[in-house]
């Protein structure tokens, strides 16, 4: 969902040079803003509410990005953990189309204060500033399987083509990353687009969540961008077994994937990609 007054493109006036001179223009941007996550829950007969991160991101899916944050997190690890997502409202009682409230029916699996790391998320870097990798590493509810997943290096190398032709927002800005499930016919769903490529990834995840989907054995999923640690670790908890980016991955994420039993390709363009971890699932010709 987007927000009810903001939106996931912005007009602005532009000046256009070019070889015929100078002319006055409108162009379209993908909209950043930042999204307040704040979690509440009960305690001994009073509320507990406690700010979780502020990230920057693109308004659509909010819902789903909020829930798939806490998930990739561990502060939630089911649907049924949930009591209500709103929008918290300001003091005249207007809601705040930045600030979401999620309310749960007991305390987080995680304990919000034990995460020693910055509030502000980045759209390009997600959670930063953590204290150690095993701050970031949680234990996930799922193991990797995906015994029956097998795609070709066609239907893989087809993937950049059906995601960029599926993207709104991009067709309109041409700035913003997406994420979408596959499986071997190709893609399989909604594709999830956003400023943050964490972001979009965690819409995909909290969309899946809220329909009751997870875990999704069985299925890839490719993003528009770079294959970070941390979007390694967002597939793992959510049970994916391959992971594919237009970009390049990190030494992490090519050795959390090798532990955790994942496929990981990337470099996915021209017609050709790299395999970094569980090759095995990738099936070529000849």
């Amino acid at each position: 969902m987007v927000s009810a007054k903001h939106t996931s493109t912005t007009g602005v006036s532009v000046k256009k040079i070019g070889p015929t001179g100078i002319a006055a223009a409108e162009d379209s941007l993908v909209t950043e803003e930042p999204l307040g996550l704040r979690l509440a829950w009960p305690d001994g007969g009073e509320e507990v509410v406690h700010d979780i991160a502020v990230t920057m991101r693109t308004p659509g899916n909010d819902f789903d990005l909020a829930l798939g944050f806490l998930y990739g997190e561990g502060f939630i690890t089911v649907m049924d953990q949930v009591a209500g997502i709103s929008w918290e409202p300001d003091e005249r009682g207007a809601e705040q189309p930045n600030l979401l409230r999620v309310s749960l029916h007991t305390r987080p699996a995680v304990d919000p204060a034990a995460l020693q790391r910055n509030i502000f998320v980045t759209s390009s870097c997600g959670i930063c500033g953590k204290a150690s990798l095993d701050a970031i590493s949680v234990q996930a509810p799922f193991p990797v399987r995906g015994e029956s997943l097998r795609v070709s290096a066609d239907t893989l190398n087809r993937l950049p083509g059906e995601l960029e032709k599926g993207q709104r927002i991009f067709a309109d800005t041409g700035s913003i990353h997406a994420a979408a499930l596959f499986d071997a016919g190709g893609l399989t769903g909604d594709i999830y687009e956003d400023v943050g490529r964490h972001n979009a990834v965690d819409k995909l995840i909290g969309a899946k969540l809220h329909a009751g989907n997870l875990p999704l054995w069985n299925f890839g999923v490719i993003v528009s961008g770079r294959a970070g640690f941390e979007l390694v670790q967002k597939a793992r908890m959510a049970g994916i077994a391959m992971l594919v980016a237009v970009g390049a991955p990190s030494s992490l994420a090519v050795e959390l994937a090798w532990e955790s039993g994942m496929t990981l390709a990337g470099f996915l363009r021209g017609g050709r990609f790299n395999v970094y971890a569980g090759p095995a699932r990738i099936v070529t010709g000849g």
